[in-house]
């Protein structure tokens, strides 16, 4: 770390460190579970909230060929950093936008017959996904469709399909008997458009769905929140490492007396002599207004750790700041200047959301973008490993 980076990591109230080699472990263990199929990416949202750029030039250096965005937008933007990757983008073809993904080298995952005609009458030279839906009732076309696909040629006439899926909706919970009739459904779907397109490959799991066994894991298995470390089950142990530190300085120390109130609205109260810490980090850097204390009923709110020790969130949290009190620690243990741990190995990013009344996926794309960003080690810039050209993906 060179001088002006020490210096601008001093004027940084809130500090983000990524692991990426926790990234590629959770990588490798995904691959290990997958067994042969492919294992793809999720990168949308930047990649989490954790930057798109470093994550994904990592994710390509340990092998990774194909990516999946939300918007064609976040797929240029992709398309920067990995000239050669293959990149999916997962809501579709919007009205008029087939020459930017011609001109990007993106591939649509189309979801409606209307979105297949668009495609087929630009001309664009470029492999398509096609997304059937089976029981989330989101975006998809249906078994009928799927009917229609494999009857009538013209409908995909000059398109190359690569890819058909679908999207499990209940794969946190390994008992929930959605994930059997929607694996049952795909089967159905993926029966008749096989011969149609031999060389299409099917995908259906998710992080969860991956853990639901072979059966769900087809040619391509898509991990999300697993790569970085959150838990993509209900009631299970998260086996996942943690890939995210966030951390908030401490700016100030404040003595309380009995009686006294902190923060917006007065909401909470010293019942004792208390002393306050002030963290430079509140809802705009991703820290919700939920882990205030006493914002839901039953709830204490959120905690944070300082020198090891936890100390719990004493009223509402800011726009820019939270507070924390620390009236149980040494005297000695916390001063100006310090860093309290918001998320990271002492409170998980899904505990942070359960805290909050959410998920952990909701924590980690909210991360804001006032964070200094560490990234461990410091990611190469390279165009990762790929060899597919750029508008060939």
């Amino acid at each position: 770390m060179n001088s002006s980076d020490r210096s601008g990591e001093a004027a940084a109230g809130a500090v983000l460190t990524v692991d990426l080699d926790a990234v590629a472990a959770n990588y490798a263990m995904l691959g290990r579970e997958a067994a042969g199929a492919e294992v793809a990416a999720v990168v949308k949202a930047d990649a989490y909230g954790l930057g798109l750029g470093p994550v994904a030039r990592r994710l390509a250096a340990e092998g990774c060929r194909s990516f999946f965005v939300a918007d064609a937008n976040e797929g240029a933007e992709l398309r920067k950093v990995l000239p050669g990757a293959v990149i999916y983008v997962l809501n579709g073809l919007f009205p008029g936008t087939t020459a930017l993904y011609g001109r990007h080298g993106l591939r649509p995952v189309i979801a409606s017959l209307a979105e297949l005609a668009e495609w087929r009458a630009a001309g664009v030279r470029l492999p398509v996904a096609l997304h059937f839906d089976t029981g989330m009732n989101r975006l998809g076309m249906g078994a009928g469709d799927a009917a229609l696909l494999a009857a009538d040629e013209a409908l995909t006439a000059g398109v190359e399909v690569a890819l058909v899926m679908s999207h499990l909706a209940c794969s946190d919970d390994r008992e929930h008997p959605q994930n059997a009739r929607q694996l049952a459904r795909f089967r159905e779907i993926w029966a008749r458009l096989a011969p149609r397109f031999p060389g299409a490959t099917a995908s259906l799991a998710n992080s969860g769905g991956i853990y639901l066994g072979p059966d769900y894991h087809f040619g391509m298995v898509r991990p999300g929140v697993s790569l970085y470390g959150g838990s993509p089950f209900t009631g299970r142990a998260n086996p996942f490492r943690p890939v995210i530190r966030a951390e908030a300085r401490v700016i100030a120390l404040r003595e309380l007396a009995p009686g006294e109130t902190v923060g917006y609205g007065a909401t909470w109260e010293a019942a004792a002599p208390t002393r306050i810490a002030v963290l430079a980090a509140g809802y705009a850097d991703g820290y919700f207004r939920a882990l205030s204390s006493g914002m839901r009923e039953g709830e204490s709110g959120g905690m944070v750790h300082i020198g090891g020790h936890a100390c719990p969130i004493a009223g509402r949290v800011s726009m820019d700041m939270a507070m924390a009190d620390v009236s149980h620690l040494p005297v000695d243990a916390v001063k100006r200047g310090d860093m309290a741990e918001l998320i990271g190995p002492h409170i998980g990013v899904d505990e942070v959301g359960l805290r909050a009344g959410t998920l952990g996926y909701e924590i980690l794309t909210a991360l804001g973008r006032r964070y200094m960003r560490r990234y461990i080690p410091e990611p190469e810039m390279g165009s990762g490993t790929n060899k597919e050209g750029r508008g060939q993906a």
